[in-house]
């Protein structure tokens, strides 16, 4: 049995870590909870002993809850500005770290956690949880068999309003509109590791962006009204490249809090000899619909092109990303995985976003990367 902690009963831990974690009951007790809302963590601490069948405490404090007997790891879910030091305290107190997107606030605080973790002989592993679903895992082997021919180019999007408008958001949503989060930081992220899962480091980022829409009136039904200024960028669009011996390869990133919806495919990743396109909401987000491969036939006869729907034959206990991401760290804490979600690739992703901020303060500029 896996005893973990949860720092942090907000909106993600309520809406899509606790029914996640449903599929670990029998392996998992979620032993310790803390959050600095008194009410929300008795709340989360009730809902998730029933769901696993075993009892949470409640501390009030993470300094009171790193002291709980017989913890194996963390699950850091506390808001983004904050992870570097909350995960430091964990790493400092012997225990193994799964942390929510990002991995910290800068690279040299993300390589800090690293230098951590490797010190106290602990497991840093680091959201969003792309690669480690079943989903992008079968994308991989399909790219690395040579399904479509050499990668080269991936597009994707995440474009929406931002949570202000998200009417089933229980936070504060001004943070996200700050120079602390933005689009790309909160949701961008998730498409950015895919890419760089599917490709490995990138080399270099340029990007445009700035803030187009200076205020959100928010419709969540709690703040119903609320007016948000935006201080940070609210939409950015990021060029990637890629070196290799075989050829380049280039990518391209839509990130956005100011665009009320689109159309166009959430992933894309187009090769030699085909194509894969993962759909919008709700195929992005449900790991159980297939995804659109397209097929080159270069011969004499048939279609010259055919589409189908494909995936992975067995979609895993989960059918939200998010979740693969604590199944995953359990699993390597139980010695049957090696881990994925690694802190050098979360580090990596945080360079690009870091990256192409810089790159559209200078006008577009390429940045180069160092890569993981």
């Amino acid at each position: 049995m896996i005893r973990l902690g949860v720092l942090g009963c907000g909106d993600v831990a309520f809406r899509t870590y606790l029914p996640g974690l449903a599929a670990l009951r029998g392996r998992v007790a979620v032993s310790a909870c803390t959050d600095p809302i008194a009410p929300r963590a008795a709340q989360f601490a009730e809902e998730v002993g029933a769901l696993l069948g075993e009892p949470c405490a409640v501390y009030p404090t993470l300094d009171d809850m790193l002291k709980a007997p017989g913890l194996d790891g963390v699950l850091n879910l506390s808001p983004a500005p904050y992870h570097f030091d909350t995960t430091s305290k964990i790493l400092n107190a012997g225990l193994n770290c799964y942390s929510e997107k990002p991995i910290a606030g800068t690279l040299e605080e993300a390589r800090a956690l690293m230098r951590l973790a490797d010190d106290r002989g602990v497991m840093l592993l680091c959201a969003p949880a792309t690669m480690a679903s079943s989903r992008f895992r079968w994308l991989k082997e399909q790219i690395d068999s040579g399904l479509i021919g050499r990668p080269t180019l991936i597009t994707a999007q995440q474009a929406n309003m931002g949570p202000a408008l998200w009417r089933e958001y229980k936070g504060d949503p001004a943070v996200f509109y700050t120079e602390k989060v933005g689009p790309t930081l909160d949701t961008g992220v998730y498409p950015l590791h895919g890419m760089t899962g599917l490709l490995g480091p990138a080399t270099s980022v340029s990007a445009v962006g700035g803030i187009v829409n200076p205020e959100r009136i928010s419709t969540i039904p709690e703040r119903y009204g609320e007016r948000i200024a935006v201080t940070g960028n609210d939409l950015m669009l990021i060029h990637l490249t890629w070196g290799g011996p075989d050829g380049p390869a280039f990518g391209q990133l839509f990130s956005s809090f100011s665009t009320p919806r689109t159309t166009q495919p959430v992933f894309e990743i187009h090769g030699e000899r085909g194509s894969i396109s993962i759909a919008d909401i709700p195929t992005w987000y449900d790991l159980s619909r297939p995804v659109d491969l397209l097929l080159l036939n270069p011969s004499r006869d048939g279609k010259y092109e055919t589409w189908v729907k494909a995936g992975p034959d067995d979609i895993g206990p989960v059918t939200q990303p998010i979740q693969s991401g604590p199944l995953h760290f359990v699993d390597v804490l139980a010695g049957r995985e090696q881990p994925i979600l690694s802190a050098a690739h979360a580090t990596h992703v945080l360079e690009i976003i870091r990256g192409a901020e810089q790159s559209a303060r200078q006008g577009g500029a390429p940045v180069m990367l160092e890569g993981f």
